[in-house]
């Protein structure tokens, strides 16, 4: 029987940061005045922890007693985890799939190995649940072999999938070694800082790849980054970019500026669903960005709204067929499904499921495109919002 980690918030310098200072009182044995000063560092401490910050995902632990009838999607995740539970992680240093096709350059070494990245996310989940330590030391293993590898290119595309990576910490931080949390803490704050500088350094307003999808990716890294570490200076630089997008991606109509561009309804889902996980990130910390308001007046809830009757199937679309990108046609004559006929609302069954997450209008357009969530997401977020 797998023995349970018991968390002490108490012992989390990263999450909380009275430890230090409980650490300090105890050493302060020198005199009253060296006491003072440690005891309003632990006030100071306190004051702060009030509003600390909250996980992304919001499942407890599951007790005993509910594991044998937990929900399906949590026993497909457990039983998914447990068959990589002792594998070896095989980070790259580079992954790279934007702009290439099947089978060219690294694409399928970087497909395979972002596989781990959602696989640390699972095994998180996993152990949220179960408080099983192999899957701690799963997450523990990976993390550290990625974060010590990895390279940042900051082309989001080919790193979008680390919000697998960030997840993973997110829900374990307080329980890793301190050296895999030290080695991620800075790994992350190179990667979000990084994107931060390569957008600011763009005249305004922004063009090409800093208005379209690519953006929309980037803001999702920097916002889960930012929630995730609680930096204060760097959520702000997120919500200012996160807005400064809606207006430059969104038309007040709530259509995108990627569905004028590739006319394809498969660009719209890849423009919105980064934008409603950085969102996702905001509202675990009370912050709803749902209805935030860019200058021209568009809305992230205008966008959802607009492709709703498609999702529906009330409107349907070619796709592609009007696109002015030639990788676009390059991917239609290679035979990659998608890029021809007519748009499949069930490939939007993610982005509503998540969506439900912030309004619960959306769920049930969600339900009508898939009947149940991805497992990760109905372990990490099991109920929709009202």
């Amino acid at each position: 029987m797998a023995r349970k980690v018991r968390m002490d918030p108490l012992r989390d310098s990263t999450r909380n940061p009275i430890r230090p200072f409980l650490q300090t009182t105890r050493q302060a044995r020198c005199g009253p005045q060296r006491l003072a000063v440690a005891l309003a560092l632990v006030c100071a401490a306190f004051a702060g922890a009030a509003h600390a910050a909250m996980n992304f995902c919001a499942a407890p632990a599951l007790q005993s007693s509910e594991r044998t009838n937990a929900d399906p999607g949590v026993k497909a995740l457990v039983a998914e985890v447990l068959a990589h539970v002792n594998d070896v992680p095989h980070p790259l240093p580079r992954l790279h799939t934007e702009g290439t096709l099947p089978h060219e350059g690294i694409y399928d070494q970087s497909v395979e190995a972002a596989k781990e990245l959602d696989l640390m996310r699972n095994a998180a989940l996993a152990w949220r649940a179960t408080s099983d330590e192999r899957f701690l030391k799963l997450v523990d293993r990976f993390l550290l072999a990625w974060v010590t590898t990895y390279k940042p290119t900051f082309n989001p595309i080919d790193e979008t999938r680390f919000e697998g990576l960030i997840l993973a910490y997110d829900m374990t931080a307080s329980a890793l070694p301190v050296k895999t949390r030290n080695a991620t803490m800075q790994f992350l704050n190179t990667f979000a800082n990084g994107y931060i500088a390569q957008i600011d350094a763009q005249p305004r307003p922004l063009k090409g790849n800093f208005a379209n999808n690519w953006q929309s990716h980037r803001v999702k890294l920097i916002a889960m980054v930012a929630f995730t570490l609680d930096n204060r200076k760097m959520i702000a630089t997120a919500q200012r970019l996160f807005i400064e997008h809606i207006g430059d991606n969104i038309a007040p109509d709530g259509s995108t500026r990627d569905f004028t561009e590739r006319d394809a309804l498969h660009y719209v889902t890849y423009d919105l669903q980064p934008l409603v996980t950085a969102a996702l990130a905001a509202r675990r910390h009370n912050r709803n960005w749902l209805p935030e308001r860019a200058a021209n007046g568009a809305t992230l809830a205008a966008a959802l709204d607009w492709f709703t009757p498609y999702a529906l199937g009330q409107k349907t679309h070619e796709e592609f067929a009007h696109s002015s990108v030639p990788f676009d046609a390059q991917r239609r004559e290679a035979g990659l499904p998608g890029y021809t006929g007519q748009w499949d609302p069930k490939n939007a069954a993610e982005l509503f499921h998540l969506a439900a997450r912030l309004d619960g209008r959306f769920t049930p357009i969600a339900l009508k495109l898939a009947s149940a969530p991805p497992a990760w997401l109905a372990v990490c977020l099991p109920l929709p919002a009202r």
